[in-house]
Formats: C-alpha cells, sequence, structure tokens
C-alpha cells in the first residue's frame, strides 16, 4: 500500500511522518512516499527519509491520485479532495463541526476520511490521541511566549540589591493545556494559581504545586469524553466575577477554556482586563474558536489602552515543530498499527472497531459518522 505525506501549506509547520515513523511503516510492508522538503520544517531532511526507506517525490499531484492512504496535519483544499483515489483512507485534523463543505467533498469522492480531534479518548486510543499530544505542547509554549513577552522574569530572585518576587500566574482550564502550563510555570518558578469547572481537577492542580481557586457557580461537570461542559449564562458570569480579582493580581494569565465543536466562551472580559496591572501578559489557546478573550485577534498581539498584552494564539504547537512532528506522526503510526494486517502487508479497518466508529467521518460514498450524517 502507498502512503503518501504532502507538503503542508504554510504557516503549517508540522509533518506527519517523521523518519521514525516512515521506518516503522516501512518494515510493516508499507511502500512511504514523501514530498521533497515536506520536512524540513521539523528538522528533517529529504536524505533523512530516504535512509528510513522512504521515497521522495516532486510530484505532488500524482502522489495524491495514486496514493492509499494519505497522512497530513490540516485537512486539504477542496480541489485536492476531488482529486484523491476513490476507496482511499485520509487522516488528519480536520475541524468537522464547521466545515460541513469538506465533509460532504470527501463522501462524493468516496474517500475514508478519518478526523483526528474526534480519535475517541479511551484507554485503547491512547497513543494515537493527538489532541492531547499537541495541547501538552501548545501549554509548554504558551508560557514561553508569556515569559518571553512579559517586562519582569518568573522565578523569585535574590540580589545583591534586594529580593525580586516571583511572577504570578493564572491558568484558566485545567485540560492537557492547562496542566502543561501549569508545570512549566512551576518550574520557571512562578506562583501558579489555577481554575476550572470541574472541581475533580484540583487534587491534579495541588500536585504540581498551584493553588486550585474555588468559585462556587452551581451544578458542573464533563461530557463522556472528559471535556468540560459548556456552562450557562448565568454560571460564566459568577465565573468571572470569581477570577476578576485574581486576574487583577497576576502578571499572566493563560486561558484554555475551548468547547469542542463549539465557540469558546468568554471568560475574561472588557472589565476585567481593565483591572489588570499595566504590562501584564494574556495568552488565549482559544483563539482559534472564538477566543476566552474579548479583544482578542487571532495572530496579532493587542496591546490594551492600560498596557495589557492580549496574544491570540494560533496552534503554538506549531511553534516547537521537531516534537510537535514527532508526536503527531506517532499518533498516526499508532492508529495505522492498530488496523494493519501484518500478514498480508495491508491496511483492515474494521468498521465495528469502537476507535473507528469514533473518527471515522465518511466511507462508500457517504457521511458515516452519528453526529455528522444526518447534518449533511
Amino acid at each position: 500500500m502507498m502512503l503518501f505525506s504532502p507538503l503542508e501549506t504554510a504557516p503549517e509547520t508540522r509533518v506527519s511522518i517523521t523518519p521514525e515513523t516512515a521506518r516503522l511503516l516501512t518494515s510493516l510492508g508499507a511502500n512511504v512516499v514523501i514530498e521533497k522538503n515536506a520536512g524540513l520544517c521539523s528538522e528533517h531532511t529529504d536524505d533523512n527519509y530516504i535512509e528510513a526507506g522512504a521515497v521522495v517525490t516532486t510530484d505532488r499531484d500524482t502522489a495524491l491520485r495514486e496514493a492509499d492512504i494519505i497522512l497530513r496535519v490540516r485537512k486539504p483544499a477542496l480541489n485536492e479532495i476531488s482529486c484523491l483515489k476513490k476507496g482511499a483512507l485520509h487522516l488528519s485534523f480536520f475541524d468537522p463541526f464547521q466545515d460541513s463543505e469538506s465533509l460532504n467533498a470527501f463522501a462524493v469522492a468516496g474517500v475514508k476520511a478519518v478526523s483526528m480531534e474526534m480519535m475517541p479518548r479511551t484507554t485503547l486510543a491512547q497513543k494515537m490521541d493527538a489532541l492531547s499530544s499537541q495541547a501538552n505542547l501548545a501549554g509548554y509554549f504558551a508560557v514561553i511566549l508569556a515569559a518571553e513577552r512579559l517586562n519582569r522574569i518568573l522565578p523569585m530572585m535574590m540580589t545583591p540589591a534586594g529580593t525580586l518576587s516571583p511572577a504570578k500566574v493564572f491558568v484558566i482550564g485545567v485540560g492537557v493545556a492547562g496542566l502543561q502550563a501549569i508545570a512549566t510555570a512551576k518550574r520557571l518558578g512562578a506562583r501558579v494559581e489555577a481554575f476550572d469547572t470541574r472541581p475533580i481537577v484540583e487534587e491534579q492542580v495541588k500536585s504540581l504545586g498551584a493553588r486550585f481557586v474555588k468559585i462556587d457557580i452551581g451544578e458542573t461537570g464533563e461530557t463522556e469524553q472528559g471535556y468540560a461542559r459548556e456552562l450557562t449564562p448565568e454560571q460564566l458570569e459568577l465565573q468571572r466575577l470569581g477570577m476578576a480579582k485574581i486576574c487583577a493580581q497576576s502578571d499572566i494569565v493563560i486561558t484554555t477554556a475551548k468547547l469542542f465543536g463549539r465557540k469558546a466562551p468568554i471568560v475574561l472580559n472588557h472589565a476585567m482586563i481593565a483591572d489588570m496591572k499595566r504590562g501584564s501578559v494574556v495568552v488565549d489557546l482559544a483563539a482559534e474558536s472564538g477566543g476566552n478573550v474579548e479583544g482578542v485577534v487571532l495572530d496579532e498581539e493587542v496591546i490594551t489602552e492600560n498596557g495589557i498584552r492580549i496574544i491570540g494564539a494560533r496552534a503554538l504547537e506549531t511553534c516547537v515543530p521537531t516534537h510537535a512532528s514527532q508526536v503527531y506522526a506517532a499518533n498516526l503510526a499508532s492508529f495505522l498499527e492498530h488496523f494493519w494486517d501484518k500478514a498480508g502487508k495491508t491496511l483492515n479497518l474494521r468498521r465495528e472497531d469502537e476507535i473507528l466508529k469514533g473518527c471515522l467521518l465518511t466511507a462508500d460514498g457517504e457521511v458515516v459518522h452519528e453526529h455528522f450524517c444526518k447534518k449533511s
């Protein structure tokens, strides 16, 4: 079977196959093809891929038409979907709740489309959980970015001229990205506080040495997939009131509150930002899905009238593409290995498999996922 990894469109810096996973996939019997220079942003040269047993091509169009499996980071343009081989398997991040046009195009093309966002959050699928692997890196880099933009240092420091007090970091949302942001800020010596609507994460916050902020907003919980449930407008207002004082005292605020498939909730409004200290930095990790911060602009840094820097971050994991590609490529390889028939050296997609049921969007010329088949 031919596996193809195309060069991603800028500003995407990640690659879907690394030399390490190319070596694994070729050992399974796959014919691995990489578009020329696809791995350069991740520091992988074409020679690295050739040494791993892959073939490097400059003919992108032919490779797309002939590939049995296409592995990529971002979804393709519509004109590329129609060029894919009927019956081919396509794996990538997809954003299926926001793009019914691409969903239908995959169905019309007769392509099996797998959304990496829809990967079930189960023990068996843990090695395939691309959202978590990328969120880890985004949480880490959010702190690094904020520390670089901040006009003071993070750790306490004893100097001949006196003691420098540690910076105060407030993390809103304690999912994978939030936990990594807490851990990174603590390692850098900051004083860290965190809030989440799910009280169950309090012990995780404390285990990292941070203080869990308790705000009574009534009954909350999490979905079957482990995400925070959407709050009512009244609960959001109670949450903002409870966080306002902490934000006013913080040097860095990192927001990570995303609602899968829906617009992100506003957790920092203009009034809260107006009360923050001049020179403070806010990093909004939900900017791509609407933003947690009023006034945030995707891909830009906004400085408010009172001197607060608001960073609208898009996929901060792309700022560390070597490691982001390493873990993402491993997620994809784990998925393929799970369904690989080693005897026949081919892929055996078992439609009854719980993993496939959770992430397969289209097959046999139609939309098959239960969340989208009626809407499309």
